[in-house]
C-alpha cells in the first residue's frame, strides 16, 4: 500500500481539532468548485454560440464555392460541368452570376449584389431555410428574392404588381456617358419572397434567375461568375478541391465554407481562447486558497508529523502526504464543479433560464471536449498548487519538531 497516500486520503475526509482549519478548507474546496463549474459553463455557452453563428453560414454558403483568380468570370460548358459533377465527393452543382446593381423602388434607393443562380441552386443550398415569407423566384421569369433588410430600407413588400422593382447595372465600356439610360442596363422584377439570414447578407444580395442576371451583364450562355457545390457528407473538401483544379484550363480559387468565412472562424476562436484564460485565471486564484489550506493543514499537523518519524517515513513522504492531499482535494472539487456545471448548462438547454430574446434562449452546447480541457486545466494547475504548498515540508521544519 502506498502509505502517504492512503494519509493523505484519511486526512481529506477527517476533520481537524481547529474549526478554523475545516473552515479554510470548505472555502477552498467551494472555490474550486466554483471556479470550475465556471469554467466548463462559460466554454459551452462559446460552444453554442459559435454553432449558433454559423448556423447562418451553413444556410447561406456551399461546401464548396469557385471563383475565378483572375477578373470577373468563368468560361464554361457541358463538359466542365459533367466533369465537375464526375469528380469523386461532389453531389451538385450550381452556376451563379454575381454583380453589384443599384436598385430603385418609389424613389428609395440601395446599392445591392444580384446573384443569378439556376434551377439546380437549391440542391446545393437550403432555400426553404433561408425564406422568411412567401415563395422563391420561378426559373425564367422576371422576378426575385430579396433580404429582410432591403426589403425594410426600400418598404417592399411581395407580389407588389402595383410598382415593380428596377434593377440596374452599369454597361461594361470606357468614356464617359451623360445620359443614365445608355449607361446602365435595366431589368423590372416582381417580389415574389423575403429570405432572412443575417443582417450583413439580408443587405446584400438579391437572388434571380440566371438568365436575368445575364441580360442585365450582358453575358452569354457559357459565362458565369462562378460555381457552388454541395459535396457527399463523407467527402474531404481539401482532397475535392485539389481534383476540381485540374478541370480548369485557368487559376480558380476554391473555397470550403470554412475559407469562405475564415475571418468570422478567427474571431470566434481567438475570444474562445480569451475567455479560456480569463477563466483559468480565475480558477488559479481558487487554487491560492487551496495552497493556504494545505499549509495551514501541515501546521496544524506538526503532533502527528514526529509520530510518522518515530515510525520510520522520511521527509519525502511526509512530504508526499501533502502533496496528495492538495492534489485530492482539488480533484474531487473539480469534478464536483464540473458536474455542477453539466447540470446548470443542461437546466440551460432544457428550460431556457438565460434568454437573448424573449423567444430565444441563450444557445450552449455541452462537449466532451470541453469537460475534458476543464478537468486536464484544473489537475495541471492542482497540481503545481499541491507541489507549492508540499515544499514547506522540509528537513528544517521537521528538525524543530
Amino acid at each position: 500500500m502506498n502509505t502517504p497516500f492512503y494519509i493523505a486520503r484519511r486526512y481529506l475526509w477527517s476533520k481537524s481539532n481547529n474549526n478554523a482549519i475545516n473552515k479554510i478548507t470548505r472555502i477552498a474546496a467551494v472555490g474550486v468548485i466554483v471556479a470550475t463549474a465556471a469554467l466548463y459553463i462559460v466554454l459551452s455557452g462559446f460552444a453554442g454560440l459559435r454553432d449558433f453563428s454559423l448556423s447562418f453560414t451553413n444556410v447561406f454558403d456551399a461546401d464548396l464555392k469557385v471563383y475565378p483568380q483572375t477578373g470577373k468570370t468563368i468560361r464554361t460548358d457541358g463538359n466542365l460541368r459533367q466533369a465537375i459533377l464526375q469528380t469523386d465527393g461532389v453531389l451538385a452543382l450550381t452556376q451563379i452570376v454575381e454583380e453589384r446593381v443599384y436598385l430603385n423602388f418609389k424613389g428609395k434607393n440601395h446599392i445591392a449584389t444580384i446573384k443569378g443562380v439556376d434551377d439546380r441552386f437549391e440542391a446545393v443550398v437550403p432555400v426553404d431555410s433561408m425564406l422568411f415569407i412567401n415563395d422563391w423566384f420561378r426559373s425564367g421569369e422576371n422576378e426575385a428574392v430579396i433580404g429582410l433588410t432591403t426589403s425594410v430600407k426600400l418598404s417592399l413588400g411581395t407580389y407588389d404588381y402595383s410598382e415593380l422593382l428596377e434593377i440596374y447595372a452599369p454597361k461594361p465600356g470606357t468614356g464617359q456617358i451623360l445620359d443614365p439610360q445608355q449607361a446602365f442596363r435595366k431589368e423590372r422584377v416582381v417580389v415574389t419572397g423575403v429570405y432572412n439570414v443575417n443582417e450583413d447578407v439580408d443587405d446584400t444580395y438579391i437572388f434571380a434567375d440566371i438568365n436575368l442576371a445575364r441580360r442585365l451583364l450582358d453575358y452569354d450562355e457559357n459565362t458565369v461568375s462562378g460555381f457552388e457545390i454541395k459535396l457527399d457528407p463523407g467527402a474531404d473538401p481539401e482532397a475535392v478541391k485539389i481534383a476540381l483544379a485540374q478541370h480548369f484550363g485557368n487559376p480558380v480559387d476554391i473555397k470550403t465554407r470554412l475559407q469562405q468565412n475564415d475571418a468570422l472562424y478567427k474571431m470566434l476562436n481567438t475570444e474562445n481562447v480569451a475567455v479560456y484564460l480569463i477563466f483559468t485565471l480565475v480558477l488559479i486564484i481558487a487554487l491560492f486558497n487551496v495552497i493556504g489550506a494545505i499549509i495551514m493543514m501541515i501546521l496544524d499537523k506538526k503532533g502527528n508529523l514526529k509520530t510518522l518519524q518515530n515510525l520510520g517515513l522520511l521527509g519525502s513522504e511526509i512530504r508526499k502526504i501533502f502533496y496528495y492531499q492538495g492534489i485530492l482535494l482539488t480533484a474531487v472539487s473539480g469534478v464536483i464543479g464540473l458536474a455542477l456545471g453539466f447540470i446548470i448548462v443542461w437546466c440551460q438547454l432544457q428550460f431556457g433560464w438565460v434568454a437573448i430574446t424573449a423567444t430565444l434562449a441563450y444557445p450552449v452546447k455541452p462537449t466532451v471536449l470541453n469537460a475534458v480541457v476543464v478537468l486536464a486545466t484544473m489537475l495541471v494547475l492542482g497540481v503545481i498548487a499541491a507541489n507549492i504548498a508540499s515544499r514547506n515540508v522540509n528537513e528544517k521544519m521537521l528538525s524543530k519538531i
